[in-house]
């Protein structure tokens, strides 16, 4: 059972500052935002891989006021916190396999942020494939993931995603993670690494194949 929808929604007109608050705590959006941009200073056409209720695909649309957004999410919830332009973004619920199939090589930016954890183990490398196809031959995919440490913090938040969400959570480790984006697109294409304010569990990577 998830409680974490039903937790925030008790709160009424308060829930998207409720919402904000919480993620608060494991990360800083706006930081995220500001490498992403670094990293990736222009982009025509963005995909957000698990975008949810739209916090990071809110940024994004600010962040590249000319691009054109598609963000998607198995929930049924996808974008439901949007506050954007209604113009700017494009939400599905479907796959990232659904959009390889249609879209094949049309994104030259792919966002996946705090969603592999979610996603079983078995279905991991099929998402990654759907990713790539994805993307535009200059493409760029930014990954970004919570790294698993033995840490109070760590322990917080597997607790946070395991009762609040009711998924089944399994983290990597940085080696992990950067073994299994080797695993999609060789070890050459991880071009750059850093962290994400306030803890080092908030590792990102830019891949570019």
């Amino acid at each position: 059972m998830k409680l974490g929808p039903s937790i925030r929604r008790m709160f009424g007109p308060f829930e998207r500052q409720l919402s904000d608050a919480y993620r608060s705590i494991y990360i800083d959006l706006d930081a995220f935002i500001e490498l992403i941009v670094r990293w990736k200073p222009s982009a025509d056409n963005v995909l957000e891989v698990g975008c949810g209720e739209g916090a990071v695909t809110e940024r994004l649309s600010a962040a590249f006021p000319a691009a054109n957004i598609t963000a998607i999410d198995i929930s049924s919830n996808v974008g439901r916190l949007y506050r954007g332009r209604p113009d700017r973004v494009r939400f599905m619920q479907c796959t990232a396999q659904d959009v390889a199939s249609a879209d094949a090589g049309r994104y030259d930016l792919v966002v996946l942020s705090d969603v592999l954890h979610h996603v079983p183990l078995p279905l991991r490398q099929g998402l990654l494939e759907a990713i790539r196809t994805a993307l535009a031959p200059d493409g760029a995919l930014l990954f970004k993931d919570w790294a698993r440490y033995p840490t109070p913090i760590h322990w917080l938040c597997y607790a946070s995603d395991r009762w609040l969400t009711g998924d089944r959570i399994s983290y990597l480790s940085r080696r992990e993670l950067r073994q299994f984006l080797a695993s999609g697109f060789g070890e050459s294409a991880l071009v750059a690494e850093a962290t994400v304010r306030p803890w080092r569990n908030n590792l990102a990577i830019l891949v570019e194949p």
